[in-house]
């Protein structure tokens, strides 16, 4: 049977709780306030706390012990599979009726994308502090945001799936009242759409998630992850397919895989900069970080009925954003719509159920947090500059006019493309592995049909990418007025990016920093 086992310690556990616990108290705080506080001040009270948050999940970051591995005998992940140990637990009543628990730690799936989500809110602080909206009213945005960084952190680190469920609950509005009122303030009619779609949407799939859990009680009679992992749902058909189905598409929502993608490309193209950063630096994870954590585990053999299923929607989202970001016109919508496609990697590396896919998935889910955070950074740059983001008005001569803006994007676009020797590489790469070598119950003729048209998805994320490159790099300044551009990168925006670039180097020419938490291949 799967194993999961505990070592604690003390200061861990103050740690994470302290981190998880720390944002919220920090937004009611900030809420409550009987004095009006300054953009500046706002924006530096989060950078203040978001940075305390950094720090603490740092600390945790132990890479001598605690990890979690997959150690199975024919390549796939099966219910012979094993964990180490889980870290600063916290295990205690919540609602004993239900025999639902407060029951939260730490392992490799879930410390590296704490981790993220720490450095994501710092950076959108930072940037805050010179960066504002027109609306203003940056005291509320900065609660909102370290509201969604706590419900985050409580989500990567729920060992109970309604306290999971709560947690990723807890972000929905607070990014929908981000996105409704910071957003574009050119076009307010769309912006309320794109919330109002996102939140209905997200809605819909946490219900069929909801759901699933609850036939998963209904099967298991416990909602304990821990549990449930050393003891999961067995069989293909009947009640435990059902949860299955329910948990994969209320997850697939989030993630989200065509068809469910729809909410995606509006709630990036209407939402501010730093809204766009958390929405597909962090928010989209939890979607691939369910699948890894519950799915997988818990109902291992009604995953693997579904699995082709989720493989093959997965491929169709790699090739169907691809294709919709060569037909943009707009640089946050293509960026939206690349990311699609690049989740469409992580789903298909999960529904390898292999060793390699896996990893792959874990690798790129924290690449693609790092990358398109960065992407919607420099897009936000350039919308601020140019006050549109549609590349028709914008022009061709970002690279004479705005020498190391067009630089740094020049390199995101190539790190998210996956040039090797940057962090976008090695999650793709292992991912296509996984799918020419899936787990050995899944067909593997379908899986090689599967990584020929991923592979066919690489090169056309070449393409649309050294397109956009092309279309908004390149070109004669004298086809836009001087007016037309502002000052070149700031020392904020610096600031705010060096250590997204920095990871994206770093990654990319030493991935064992995180490939060896997850066992070797």
């Amino acid at each position: 049977m799967t194993t999961v086992q505990t070592a604690n310690n003390s200061f861990e556990v103050a740690v994470l709780l302290g981190i998880l616990i720390l944002p919220l108290l920090a937004a009611l705080a900030l809420w409550a306030l009987p004095i009006q506080l300054g953009d500046r001040l706002a924006a530096a009270y989060g950078a203040v706390v978001s940075g305390v948050v950094l720090v603490g999940s740092v600390l945790l970051w132990s890479p001598a012990g605690g990890w979690f591995a997959y150690t199975s005998q024919d390549g796939g992940l099966s219910p012979g599979d094993t964990f180490r140990p889980l870290r600063a637990v916290t295990d205690i009543p919540w609602i004993p009726p239900l025999g639902v628990r407060f029951h939260i730690g730490i392992d490799t799936i879930s410390l590296p994308l704490i981790i993220l989500t720490a450095l994501l809110t710092f950076l959108c602080c930072i940037y805050s502090l010179k960066i504002t909206p027109r609306i203003g009213r940056m005291r509320s945005l900065i609660a909102l945001l370290l509201v969604i960084e706590a419900g985050v952190i409580g989500a990567f680190s729920a060992m109970d799936l309604v306290l999971f469920f709560v947690c990723f609950e807890i972000v929905l509005i607070p990014m929908w009242l981000i996105i409704d009122i910071w957003g574009d303030d050119h076009d307010r009619a769309g912006r309320k759409r794109a919330a109002t779609t996102f939140v209905l949407m997200t809605v819909f799939g946490s219900a069929l998630m909801l759901l699933g859990f609850l036939l998963v009680y209904r099967q298991a009679g416990t909602f304990d992850l821990v549990q449930l992992t050393n003891s999961p749902v067995l069989g293909g058909h009947g009640v435990p397919l059902a949860a299955a189905l329910l948990i994969a598409v209320g997850l697939a929502v989030k993630v989200p895989l065509w068809p469910l993608h729809i909410w995606l490309p509006d709630a990036h193209a209407k939402a501010p900069t730093v809204g766009s950063v958390i929405l597909a630096g962090v928010l989209l994870k939890l979607g691939t970080y369910g699948l890894i954590r519950i799915l997988v585990p818990v109902l291992p053999d009604a995953t693997v009925t579904i699995a082709p299923y989720l493989a093959g929607f997965s491929t169709v989202a790699i090739i169907a954003g691809s294709l919709a970001c060569l037909g943009q016109t707009d640089v946050k919508r293509l960026i939206a719509y690349s990311s699609v496609g690049h989740m469409g990697f992580i789903g298909l590396g999960i529904a390898s159920l292999s060793d390699a896919g896996m990893q792959g998935a874990l690798f790129a889910n924290i690449a693609h947090g790092i990358i398109t955070g960065l992407l919607f950074f420099l897009a936000g740059a350039i919308k601020d500059r140019h006050d549109t983001s549609d590349l028709r008005t914008i022009g061709r001569a970002l690279y004479a006019r705005l020498p190391r803006i067009g630089a740094l994007l020049t390199f995101a676009c190539l790190a998210s493309l996956g040039l090797p020797g940057l962090a976008g590489f090695w999650g793709e790469m292992l991912v296509l592995l996984g799918a020419y070598n899936p787990a050995s119950s899944l067909p593997r003729a379908t899986y090689l049909v599967f990584m020929v048209i991923a592979g066919v998805g690489t090169v056309l994320t070449a393409a649309y990418f050294l397109r956009l490159i092309r279309n908004l790099c390149q070109g004669d300044p004298a086809e836009n007025p001087a007016s037309a551009f502002a000052v070149d990168l700031s020392r904020i925006e610096l600031l705010t990016w060096s250590p997204l670039i920095v990871l994206t180097v770093l990654l990319g020419v030493w991935p064992s920093l995180l490939l060896h938490q997850w066992g070797n291949l």
